[in-house]
């Protein structure tokens, strides 16, 4: 529409599966190469599962569309090769404002604390995520992304637990099969259309117009709302900024606009002047109109077929937690799919995925809806607590809390998990079982310099005691024979001093935050999961308790 960034397009190239005699056969399919798709790809060749990813285009998003990348979404992408890319292009912040006609109401700083890799969010256009994501593909050798490849028909017979696909591409149809089914095709979802699914939850009758902008600015990188601003009577804005001087400008417009009239740009020249003023030297890079929806699928599994994302779960934009929540669903997914499939977990595993990720989904509507109601009240009863609440922030803690202008995307904290093993000692701090693991600083026996680079894509017993080096001939084997079992778990000695012995894996916590984070003493252990969530924690190693529970993460017991 308004583009300066100029996609990539990427070749169609006819499989060899297209003239094969037979139906060919691929263990794993993913339906959509968007971020959630490609993120799905990425995990599934990092555990060793060959996956054909579908496309029904052949280049990046158009526009930039999702901007917004959180700190776990971040640690996730890290984890598979991207984020550095992504933070190096994009503008870091960690602070919001709130204003309420024209007057600063309040601010939030969403990561206060120091020692941490990755920042609270980056900004950066989705097209930029996209094309560093489908580089990364081509570095691997086990993704093929099959572009111009639009899947018309699914067959997903409950009898066979086989999964027939058939698609259209440039030199007619042609069909594959497939253990399992990964669909990430976006809210839109024709597969889940194909299969007769529905998304139920709530439509809100507002509008709002996104306009991306390149303009020269010397404003901060921070987040500003503005409720009822002199530029836009009633309604609210949001403007923050993006990479190549690019700023994402959002305006409420009320349910009465039409959509096609205010996407015209004789109709949002006139709104951003007001907002930015009228000597501002800007262009047009994109802009699109959209309503509000919270809303999720019953149920994220059907037999083979498994949806992740937008295809899955749909909530407003505001707070950030469409693709964020996308990347915690592959995230979650693919460790226990690929158990599942090298039969070390029985199928209830990827049931689990459900149980966790239909939590983390109603999570995210609850907040969404919140938030939503907050900026678009649907009463004047509603809007005058909206406006009083807002008024009393300035002077008042109590209200600043109150004010809600979108909650932003935060990590899901799996504490209802069937895979958990409740606490038999006492801790304190935040790393219950179930938590998204905290990073910290360290020195690590490969030079690594973040515990997130250490803990991650496999099950790991995390031991902690001050000194490495004096770690006894007795806790050595009981750690070392974890390493032989038909799910293998690594132990990792976290110590401030020290090397432990016989080669196992040794992290030095060189601030002592981790001690500190995970309120460690000398014999502290931790399981914790492939996905950097944790799985238990005790105060003593007991290989007997640490056994059992990594049954209950993998559904083996």
């Amino acid at each position: 529409m308004f583009k300066a960034y100029e996609n990539p397009v990427y070749d169609y190239i006819k499989s060899p599966d297209q003239d094969a005699d037979t139906l060919v056969h691929h263990p794993l399919v993913i339906v959509g190469a968007g971020p959630v798709g490609l993120a799905a790809g990425l995990d599934a060749a990092i555990n060793g599962i060959p996956a054909i990813i579908l496309d029904d285009n052949n280049t990046v998003s158009v526009g930039s569309r999702a901007v917004c990348y959180s700190k776990r979404a971040l640690e996730v992408l890290d984890r598979l090769g991207c984020a550095k890319r992504m933070v190096d292009k994009g503008v870091i912040w960690k602070m919001g404002k709130v204003f309420f006609k024209d007057q600063l109401v309040t601010s939030f700083d969403l990561l206060p604390e120091e020692g941490h890799e990755q920042p609270a969010f980056i900004n950066l256009q989705q097209y930029y995520l996209e094309q560093y994501m489908v580089d990364r593909s081509d570095e691997l050798d086990n993704i093929n992304i099959r572009w111009k490849n639009r899947v018309t028909v699914v067959d997903n017979d409950a009898d066979s637990n086989i999964v027939t696909l058939t698609i259209e591409t440039p030199d007619g149809p042609y069909q594959i099969s497939t253990d399992w089914l990964i669909v990430a095709d976006g809210a839109n979802s024709s597969v889940r259309s194909m299969l007769g699914l529905a998304m139920e939850g709530k439509t809100f009758e507002d509008r709002f117009l996104i306009a991306d902008i390149i303009m020269k600015a010397d404003f901060p990188s921070e987040r500003w709302f503005s409720f009822d601003p002199s530029y836009h009577k009633g309604q609210s804005t949001l403007l923050h900024s993006q990479s190549d001087n690019v700023w994402r400008l959002d305006f409420q417009l009320g349910w009465d606009k039409d959509p096609e009239e205010e996407e015209k740009p004789e109709n949002i020249i006139p709104r951003v002047k007001a907002m930015m003023g009228d000597n501002v030297e800007f262009e047009l890079e994109w802009a699109s109109v959209y309503t509000f929806m919270c809303r999720r699928m019953e149920r994220f599994r059907q037999g083979r077929v498994i949806f992740v994302g937008d295809a899955a779960h749909q909530v407003s934009p505001f707070g950030a937690r469409g693709a964020n929540s996308g990347f915690q669903d592959t995230d979650n997914l693919l460790w226990k799919l690929k158990l599942v499939m090298d039969g070390k977990a029985p199928d209830a595993l990827i049931d689990s995925y459900c149980a966790e990720r239909e939590y983390a989904a109603d999570e995210n509507l609850l907040n969404s809806t919140r938030s939503t109601d907050f900026i678009s009240p649907k009463s004047n009863t509603s809007l005058q607590f909206r406006n009083a609440t807002l008024e009393l922030s300035k002077d008042y803690h109590f209200a600043q809390k109150l004010v809600n202008s979108g909650r932003l995307s935060d990590a899901a904290f799996l504490t209802e998990s069937p895979l958990n093993t409740a606490d038999e000692d006492a801790f304190e701090g935040n790393m219950v079982a179930g938590a998204v693991m905290d990073d910290a600083p360290i020195q690590g026996d490969q030079d690594e310099r973040w515990a997130l680079k250490v803990f991650a894509n496999q099950f790991q017993l995390l031991y902690f005691i001050d000194n490495a080096s004096t770690l006894d001939e007795s806790t050595a084997r009981q750690l070392l024979a974890m390493t032989q079992g038909s799910i293998p778990i690594q132990p990792v000695v976290v110590s401030t001093s020290g090397t432990a012995p016989q080669g196992i894996k040794t992290i030095q916590d060189i601030k002592r935050l981790l001690s500190k984070r995970y309120d460690a003493k000398n014999g502290t252990c931790y399981l914790t999961r492939p996905d950097q969530h944790v799985a238990g924690r005790w105060r003593t190693l007991d290989s007997s308790k640490i056994s059992q529970a990594l049954n209950t993460a993998t559904c083996n017991g």
